[in-house]
């Protein structure tokens, strides 16, 4: 295939996709295969939500938008913004895409040119490094470590920049390891980026509802760095709306400007009828909203439940969670076992392994540049995750 571009071919595939979708062929062959491998919620939109969709398709909101998206719907980003984080940001600091990963995607496009790079701390989602290539950028990670809580610090930040520098990118709520930075963590990189203003900050909050503890807290709330940041957010995680597709960004007028410009060319606005039931998740107050109170409680008590059912599994290692979707387990306890023919030697082994044997759908470590864990996703029952986790440590105690 050599005609295809050296950019796709050298771009991996997601693994979180690649997995579900073998999940779904295993599935289909008759096998009980249980999937945490996707972090999709396991909600319904809610109802408010899909009636203002309704009412939006009966009065014909069915035609194109702004290449950035409805002008009600950036205003309405705006309110949230100010209500729920305290950031004051103009509708024309806003843009509208096809879910978060677009949001990313258009930042990065749009301010990464061939050799810059971009400093991504490990563990960390997948499709960051895949975006940052396909620009011809150059990951450059800083490790945080399980013993570290997955957590850097500006130290680490601080020697990992040069002149080359051009991105940091940010996650807390973090997928895959659930923790969140605090207002004192974030002010200490801050203070930090602030020296370098040729130095763009990506903040990725999309799991901002899913937070089991305290106040969310963003690192655009820094006055000094509020320029260099390109706050990303969207619908999918807090309310449930992955297939609606929408995300946002907001940032300084000439980022925002620049990615408009971008987003006009290669895909134009998101779904207005998405959109329109967008604003209306925007105008859900989530301190007061029964939906996000009873959406958040179970996965708190289903994070609670699986972390303990992992600590019954000698050899698994977990930290705690403080948010997002998943449990980041160390399992590198069980490298250089085996079981018949096979040998685990990292995650990748380990996944398959466990997909094989346990019939239970993971993902490797590898994926997100840790591989000594496994991502295991908690959107599912409390009575599937025992099941799964009830098989893995059968099949983890059959390794010797």
């Amino acid at each position: 295939m050599t005609f295809l571009s050296k950019r796709i071919v050298e771009a991996a595939v997601s693994e979180t996709l690649a997995i579900s979708q073998k999940s779904k062929e295993l599935r289909a062959q008759g096998k009980d295969v249980i999937n945490l491998a996707i972090g999709e919620p396991d909600f319904d939109t809610p109802e408010e939500v899909k009636a203002f969709a309704k009412k939006s398709i009966d009065e014909n909101y069915s035609h194109y938008t702004p290449a950035s998206g409805y002008l009600e719907l950036q205003q309405a980003i705006c309110h949230k913004l100010k209500r729920d984080n305290n950031l004051t940001y103009e509708p024309s600091q806003v843009v509208i895409s096809n879910g978060a990963k677009h949001s990313i995607a258009n930042a990065v496009m749009c301010i990464i040119n061939p050799g810059d790079e971009v400093i991504i701390p490990t563990p960390f989602w997948v499709s960051y490094r895949e975006i940052v290539k396909l620009a011809e950028g150059i990951p450059v990670y800083i490790t945080a470590s399980f013993e570290n809580g997955y957590k850097i610090t500006p130290q680490q930040l601080e020697a990992a920049i040069t002149p080359k520098t051009k991105m940091v990118m940010f996650n807390s709520p973090s997928n895959p390891s659930g923790i969140i930075y605090t207002k004192e963590e974030l002010q200490g990189f801050a203070k930090v980026i602030a020296k370098y203003p040729h130095v763009f900050v990506m903040t990725d909050e999309v799991y901002e509802l899913v937070n089991f503890g305290g106040k969310h807290e963003t690192i655009a709330q820094f006055e000094e760095i509020k320029e260099q940041v390109i706050l990303i957010n969207g619908v999918s995680k807090g309310f449930a709306m992955t297939g609606w597709r929408i995300g946002y960004m907001a940032a300084n007028k000439a980022i925002a400007k620049a990615c408009d410009k971008y987003q006009g060319h290669m895909t134009s606005a998101p779904s207005s009828i998405a959109q329109r039931a967008a604003i209306r998740a925007m105008e859900m107050e989530p301190e007061k909203s029964e939906y996000v109170r009873i959406m958040r409680t179970a996965f708190k008590e289903r994070c609670a439940i699986a972390t303990e059912a992992l600590n019954q599994i000698k050899g698994i290692k977990v930290n705690k969670p403080e948010g997002a979707l998943y449990l980041f387990p160390d399992v590198s306890y069980f490298y250089g076992k085996s079981t018949g023919n096979m040998t685990i030697k990292n995650s990748d082994d380990l996944c398959m392994y466990l997909l094989d044997t346990a019939e239970v759908a993971l993902v490797p470590g590898s994926a997100f540049g840790e591989d000594k864990s496994l991502r295991l996703s908690i959107a599912t029952s409390k009575e599937l995750l025992l099941k799964a986790i009830a098989r893995m440590k059968t099949a983890l105690e059959a390794l010797k």
